[in-house]
């Protein structure tokens, strides 16, 4: 990559704006900058001071072929091939080519986002004062020329016209670069002498405005225009492949060749959405999750190593894209299918959202084979391996890498109970100390045991339906304490397991409520009277929430954790394929020492009854 720094005029920027020489790349987002913002902008120009670097690619690159859209603002009777694509500095120079050419009339907005047009002008008076006078001399008024007041009914300024404009002291500052207009405007002023002086002072030296430029070269590829527009873009919004690829695919003329149109990826994208939109587990999935596991099945498939990165995404030719996107959004249909057999149901309960992508490229790969028993029980293993041993917090690029190359030759060798197992089967471990420490369901491995406790047959204490798809969202489920929060302040519980995962368990808002603060062995016996059910019943129930209903029933918390503690770690193990590590002693002694990252956490609004009842009403039914 070489750049230039090149010094261009102001006047030679807008002659290439409007010209079409200069033209945004398809990426860029929208025009957006306040009325406030581009009056200061004016102010900075006719003070002579500087308003920054603007950053220019040439155009003529083979490797970058974005499609390119006039500067907005600038319509253009023919389609002109630009010379330089503006990837920083957008809202300046569109602000001052709206501002400063045509009509002058500016379409920007309020600070409260209130769409609105605006025209600039100069108070000739004012600015005559002095270079401190002249942030009072820029005015803005709206784009008809006319301020009202009194809700509309009063004119107090009136600039409809040249002569109006001249009469009341106001230079347009679409003439500022105006030439012979600008001159004629100025020689029809009364005041000829003021005239004169404001020609001098004033549009004389902003005409020799410059503004400094970086200028890429045709020799810079799209990887580092992603990375220097994250780095230099003043509007704060990083770059992200999905944009820079809609821009590469909109001018992609092979595709037009053979179409007579642009590939719009914007468009496949809001498809694809469409399609998805049935499955809550898929709601939130980036564009750029879907690339991804576009990119990682043609890399797979391709000439080159298999990869995620960013960077080789960028590579992503179109046809290649045409090629695997629908098998991909097929994929993640059955991927949603997938989890919800696993008890996932929704967005949030989703442990790792990254991992839509190797599970939706894995499924592309094994085809039908996807759904053989046996197949599905090693997909299984692996994706609770990776959860519950935390794999995917990090360096996920390579490891989704490893997976599409791993995950379907070992699941398919269902015959063979010595193949290979992937590297993230290999890699997941799970130490039993980690109960302890899952708390919140910010961990991967929280999320996974709480949807391994829905995927165990169990039910709700109160309401007795499964957890799956058909009751989940309509139950409004969530993880809730099985010793309630106050019962355990009440008793001296430690915090750390109090919080613990161990003392959690999926359970329906009406049955949490239900519980209130109580001891267990009150609880249970309003829940039994509530649901017209046996003691037997609740505890078969209950029991399959992998609890000793034996210790719950005694409110004896202690028995109730080392029983419990116990039965995840099966849980686990069985879920894992392997063994867990066993670190924690078996017996309390005088109690558990809290956890130095332990942080106090709301009160769960299981410790109070139903609104406008006392507790014991809760339980009474």
């Amino acid at each position: 990559m070489g750049f230039q720094t090149p010094l261009y005029e102001l006047a030679e920027y807008l002659k290439k704006t409007t010209s079409g020489k200069i033209q945004l790349p398809d990426f860029q987002r929208g025009y957006k900058w306040e009325d406030e913002r581009i009056r200061q902008l004016l102010v900075t120009v006719l003070r002579g001071h500087p308003l920054g670097v603007v950053m220019l690619l040439q155009t003529g690159n083979d490797q970058i072929r974005f499609k390119p859209r006039p500067v907005e603002g600038v319509e253009l009777s023919t389609p002109v091939e630009p010379d330089l694509l503006l990837l920083d500095g957008q809202q300046r120079l569109t602000s001052l080519t709206q501002a400063l050419t045509g009509d002058g009339v500016v379409d920007t907005e309020d600070s409260r986002g209130k769409k609105l047009s605006r025209r600039y002008y100069i108070d000739m008076k004012t600015a005559l004062a002095g270079d401190d006078h002249i942030a009072d001399a820029v005015i803005s008024i709206p784009g008809d020329g006319v301020v009202r007041t009194d809700f509309g009914k009063q004119v107090e300024l009136d600039l409809s016209t040249a002569d109006k404009e001249r009469r009341e002291g106001y230079f347009p500052v679409r003439l500022l670069f105006g030439g012979a207009e600008t001159v004629t405007w100025l020689f029809a002023c009364d005041d000829k002498d003021s005239a004169s002086q404001f020609h001098a002072q004033i549009v004389q030296p902003t005409a020799t405005y410059n503004i400094p430029a970086i200028e890429l070269d045709t020799a810079t590829s799209k990887s580092a225009v992603a990375t220097v527009f994250e780095k230099v873009n003043t509007g704060g919004l990083p770059l992200n492949v999905f944009e820079l690829l809609t821009a590469t695919y909109a001018g992609d003329r092979a595709y037009f060749e053979r179409t007579g149109k642009d590939f719009r990826l914007n468009d496949d994208w809001a498809a694809t959405q469409d399609a998805l939109s049935a499955y809550p587990v898929l709601s939130g999935l980036e564009n750029t999750d879907f690339l991804q596991a576009v990119g990682l099945l043609a890399s797979y498939h391709g000439a080159t190593a298999t990869t995620a990165r960013k960077d080789d995404i960028l590579k992503l030719e179109l046809d290649q894209y045409l090629q695997w996107a629908p098998r991909v959004r097929d994929a993640l249909v059955w991927v949603a299918g997938f989890l919800d057999a696993l008890n996932i149901h929704v967005r949030s309960d989703l442990p790792y959202p990254k991992l839509l992508v190797p599970l939706a490229a894995i499924k592309v790969e094994l085809g039908d084979d996807a759904d053989v028993h046996g197949v599905t029980k090693r997909l299984r293993q692996w994706f609770w391996c990776g959860v519950l041993g935390e794999l995917y917090g990090a360096a996920i690029e390579t490891r989704f890498a490893r997976d599409i190359e791993q995950v379907p030759r070992w699941a398919r060798a269902t015959q063979d109970p010595h193949s290979k197992a992937p590297r993230t089967v290999d890699d997941a471990t799970f130490i039993e100390s980690r109960l302890h420490s899952l708390r919140t369901r910010n961990a991967a491995a929280y999320k996974g045991i709480y949807a391994l406790l829905m995927a165990q047959g169990t039910k709700d204490w109160l309401l007795d339906k499964p957890f799956d798809k058909a009751y989940f969202l309509d139950m409004q489920v969530d993880i809730h304490h099985v010793f309630p929060k106050a019962w355990c302040l009440k008793n001296g519980i430690d915090a750390e397991l109090r919080e613990s995962i161990v003392n959690k368990t999926p359970l329906a808002k009406k049955t949490n409520i239900r519980l209130g603060g109580h001891a267990p062995s009150v609880y249970l016996q309003g829940l039994e009277r509530q649901a017209g059910i046996s003691t037997d019943e609740l505890n078969r129930i209950i029991g399959a929430h992998q609890v000793d209903v034996g210790k719950l029933r005694e409110d004896d918390f202690y028995g109730f954790f080392l029983a419990r503690r116990r039965a995840l770690t099966v849980l686990i193990e069985e879920a894992m394929g392997k063994p867990v590590a066993h670190d924690m002693t078996h017996d309390f002694g005088s109690g558990s020492e809290t956890s130095d990252a332990f942080v106090e956490m709301p009160d769960d609004p299981e410790d109070g009854a139903l609104e406008g009842e006392p507790a014991t009403a809760a339980l009474s039914g």
